[in-house]
């Protein structure tokens, strides 16, 4: 009985997940969710209380997802700088291939839906977070100079998307070994001679 009751959640959010990649938030009904789910609208109401919760719980994961993928590509073998470009890159890339994030950043440039915005705010705090603490971590082990972690997580995580969204955007793709010696020359070693 209790695994059926988790079948259906998960069959529910399966579905929510898929109608907010294909259709955004504001375009995503319940209906849409039910239908894609084959239950009734009132079995979706049995988990979630509204949209908003069910949207929030698919968020959750997907940071969740996301920050397990930058745990995976940190390794004690290797520097901070290679340790925060391997993170940093892992999880822009999810963010990069997953439909649902696409569809998020589209929803939230074009139309600023409220309960997107929220999220992928939620989502970025979670990477400046999830950064600061490997930041201070190297400050008390002396691999980087004392800064503010939570400010240079900040800048570490803009430089990123710039180079990774923006800069293709305008002027074509890098690679992640380009990206990495750019983080490098910029952060962790600086322009003066």
């Amino acid at each position: 009985m209790e695994v059926e009751i988790i079948d259906r959640k998960k069959q529910i959010v399966d579905a929510a997940t898929k109608s907010f990649s294909l259709f955004g938030y504001k375009a995503t009904t319940m209906d849409q969710v039910a239908k894609l789910a084959n239950v009734g609208k009132g079995t979706i109401y049995t988990f979630f209380s509204n949209k908003e919760e069910l949207f929030d719980e698919i968020a959750f994961s997907l940071m969740n997802e996301m920050k397990c993928r930058a745990e995976e590509a940190i390794s004690p073998n290797v520097t901070f700088s290679e340790n925060v470009h391997n993170a940093l890159f892992s999880m822009l890339e999810y963010r990069k291939e997953h439909k649902l994030t696409i569809k998020l950043y589209q929803e939230a440039r074009e139309m600023g839906t409220p309960a997107v915005s929220d999220a992928l705010h939620k989502l970025e705090q979670m990477v400046v977070e999830f950064l600061s603490e490997r930041i201070s971590r190297a400050i008390e082990s002396k691999a980087i100079k004392p800064c503010d972690p939570e400010m240079t997580a900040f800048v570490m995580l803009k430089l990123y998307v710039a180079l990774i969204f923006d800069w293709e955007r305008e002027r074509g793709e890098l690679d992640k070994d380009e990206i990495a010696n750019l983080f490098k020359l910029y952060l962790i070693e600086g322009l003066s001679f």
